[in-house]
């Protein structure tokens, strides 16, 4: 089972904010200041020329305008190649926005961070799916099949009690895009049972797709599981179920802005 390759032009930002060469730099410090971005592409005859940042402001000699100021010493990625491939490059060059040009050199779109990280959550790789498939038979004493097929809908049964309104936005990009990767379905008798993949599978629903990609281990026999069992005492058997959480962000989040505030606090 091979492995979609995701590339740069599936995630970039298209419409991007540049500046040209003549573009004052008082100008530059008023946009970056509205935008709260601190770098631009600098555009010249729809190339790219250069990159101008907050950096080569305050490091640099002043000059009234961009050219004076700009690097022109870039690292650019090509809209074909594999965002695993762009990440590295980011990671070894420490930079956090790269700009996106086609063969000509004109600017596409640019690539940043939070891109790379939008598009490595909440991935089912073949992996993890083989992985909980020999779970699946070492628990239950069986032998199971593996199939990449969509499930209706309307037939998954889920398992989980509550969704987050931020992440169902990223599944929702990832669908409109073809980008999404398929959700972990248990086929047990004749229940479709969802493991993994519940926002992607909400989206879905919300969208009106009448199925949902998904790997589906079958275990070839009606086997009741527990996370059926858990579900059912949480009264979970249909999307309409589950809690969509639109005022809280994602625990992770919450966590990690916790552990921000405690160390402005000094604790």
């Amino acid at each position: 089972m091979s492995e979609k390759k995701t590339l740069v032009k599936d995630y970039m930002t298209e419409n991007v904010i540049s500046v040209s060469p003549n573009t004052t730099t008082e100008e530059v410090i008023g946009l970056m200041r509205e935008s709260r971005h601190n770098s631009y592409p600098v555009v010249k005859d729809n190339k790219l020329v250069g990159m101008i940042t907050a950096f080569d402001i305050v490091s640099k000699e002043w000059a009234d305008t961009v050219e004076g100021l700009m690097s022109t010493q870039l690292v650019v990625a090509n809209q074909e190649l594999p965002i695993n491939d762009a990440s590295r490059v980011m990671f070894r060059r420490g930079i956090s926005r790269m700009p996106v040009v086609d063969k000509e050199g004109v600017l596409v779109g640019i690539i940043t961070n939070t891109d790379m990280v939008r598009s490595h959550i909440e991935r089912s790789t073949p992996n993890k799916v083989e992985y909980f498939k020999k779970t699946m038979e070492q628990l239950y004493g069986i032998k199971t099949t593996l199939k990449h097929m969509p499930v209706e809908t309307d037939k998954l049964r889920p398992t989980q009690d509550r969704v987050y309104a931020d992440e169902l936005e990223g599944r929702a990009y990832e669908l409109e895009k073809g980008l999404a990767e398929p959700a972990i379905v248990v086929k047990t008798g004749d229940r479709w049972i969802l493991v993994d993949g519940h926002h992607r599978a909400v989206a879905s629903k919300q969208r009106g797709y009448e199925t949902v990609d998904s790997y589906v281990v079958d275990l070839g026999q009606d086997i009741k599981l527990g996370m059926e069992k858990t579900a059912d005492k949480a009264g979970i058997r249909t999307f309409d179920d589950i809690e969509i959480i639109d005022d809280d962000k994602h625990p992770l989040i919450a966590l990690t802005e916790s552990i921000q505030d405690q160390a402005s606090k000094g604790d």
